[in-house]
């Protein structure tokens, strides 16, 4: 067998290989939709005030920011005979997320819910990071759109099961989605428990059955990482922001806000539908549980039509454009949240979440797919890493300001907070305008060789 960079022209993979990379994010996406879903939820049962929800979700974008270089840096410069250059880090990732996810929902104070919210947060970076860059390791630039849209289809379809468990648990198994106050009702709890059985088995399925390609440069990595030393990688790590390349400093800003957009959905989402359209904020109430509930199932919705939507994707993008696809899909997104403010029967949520589900497919796509084709292959895992700080910087942000702008412009009254949600997600569309893809592949490497996968 010739070992050869993986950075040389890669032959087109199968639908059941592009299938089995991509089948981990099934895993990872229970992980961050429980989180998503029933953290605010969680905080606010052990005593957290609205406006200090935001600033106690900074503990999983700061840990983002510390984790997602660093795990890409160092990914870049692994390999294993047996175990390959990503797969080690899915591998200790799903381990860690799932003691995680077994822990979070038996915080018995405020403090502890934090602290597992960190630790739940920095496990799945560990395992997530890698998984991009695993899209440009493998497929050529012609199939890119295609990996990023079948993650898509797998992060939608776990977040569908993952966010509606609670109310699965309650109304189809007969569990308590009430409990005294302190407590975690048992609907969450199960939830999180059956959360982490599907995560480490979803992320192993990946790291058993694909094969990754050897770059024949790795022992010249692996020096130069050595001589460094690991606080000069981490150096480098986040120097990186002041290198991209123009399309991806362009993107960056289109990231931003997107994830602004998010940030402040999945922050004020449950305060905000218990309180506009429930009308209570006691979480000890049957109101407030059932509200809380319904979000779940409105997160199912938008990760459902994600994943649906994510396979209209490549098809749009050839026929508008990858960049003008992007743009639509935000708009859509951006409608979507501040329809919210006007809906008064729950029901009707759900067509809202239609719209993020758009924007969100996208969003999960569309940037890496144009930022795959212009990056060196041997510096995949770095640049995605160093992408990702426009995913964690707006959610710092958000967490910084948002409850500050809510307890001092509009009177605590979290629906403001969709809003300001919506106006981002347009921001977000109108800046793809500003982003150069020519959708044509950069060659990196030489010579072109196919190359050879192995276990």
């Amino acid at each position: 067998m010739t070992k050869v960079s993986i950075s040389s022209e890669k032959p087109r993979l199968g639908f059941w290989e592009i299938w089995n990379m991509s089948f981990g994010f099934l895993g990872i996406q229970f992980g961050f939709a429980l989180q998503n879903a029933n953290v605010s939820r969680i905080f606010e049962t052990l005593g957290a005030q609205t406006d200090e929800l935001a600033i106690l979700w900074l503990a999983a974008p700061t840990t983002g920011l510390l984790v997602q270089p660093i795990i890409g840096y160092y990914s870049d410069r692994t390999w294993s005979e047996k175990w390959g250059r990503r797969r080690p880090y899915f591998a200790v990732g799903a381990i860690l997320a799932t003691i995680a996810l077994f822990l979070m929902p038996n915080s018995t104070a405020l403090w502890m819910a934090v602290v597992m919210l960190w630790l739940m947060d920095a496990s799945i970076n560990i395992s997530m990071e890698p998984f991009r860059a695993f899209v440009g390791d493998m497929l050529p630039n012609s199939q890119r759109t295609t990996g990023f849209a079948t993650q898509s289809f797998f992060i939608g379809t776990g977040a569908v099961i993952a966010s509606a468990l609670p109310w699965i648990f309650t109304n189809w198994f007969g569990m308590e989605n009430t409990a005294p106050a302190g407590s975690i009702p048992d609907a969450v709890r199960w939830s999180f428990y059956l959360g982490g059985i599907a995560y480490f088995s979803a992320v192993m399925w990946t790291v058993f059955n694909t094969k990754e390609y050897p770059p024949d440069d790795i022992h010249q990595l692996q020096e130069e990482n050595a001589a460094r030393g690991i606080w000069d990688g981490v150096k480098e790590s986040f120097m990186g922001i002041f290198r991209m390349p123009k399309t991806m400093v362009q993107l960056s800003a289109v990231q931003f806000f997107s994830w602004f957009a998010l940030f402040s959905m999945w922050i004020y989402m449950t305060p905000a539908v218990t309180s506009h359209i429930y009308g209570t904020t006691d979480s000890t109430s049957a109101a407030y549980n059932e509200g809380a509930d319904w979000v779940g199932i409105c997160f199912a919705v938008y990760n459902g039509f994600a994943a649906l939507f994510a396979f209209a994707l490549p098809v749009i993008a050839k026929r508008l454009s990858r960049r003008i696809t992007h743009l639509v899909a935000l708009f859509a997104g951006g409608i979507g949240l501040l329809s919210v403010y006007f809906v008064s029967d729950p029901n009707l949520l759900l067509v809202s979440m239609v719209g993020v589900g758009i924007a969100w497919a996208s969003i999960l796509s569309m940037p890496y797919a144009i930022i795959s084709s212009i990056l060196p292959a041997d510096k995949m895992g770095y640049y995605m890493g160093v992408f990702n700080f426009f995913i964690v910087i707006p959610q710092i942000l958000a967490a910084g300001i948002l409850g500050f702008i809510l307890k001092n412009f509009f009177g605590n009254v979290s629906i403001y907070a969709l809003l300001l949600g919506g106006a981002a997600f347009f921001l977000a569309g109108l800046l793809c305008l500003i982003v150069d893809d020519n959708d044509v592949a950069v060659d990196f490497a030489q010579p072109k060789v196919p190359i050879e996968p192995v276990t």
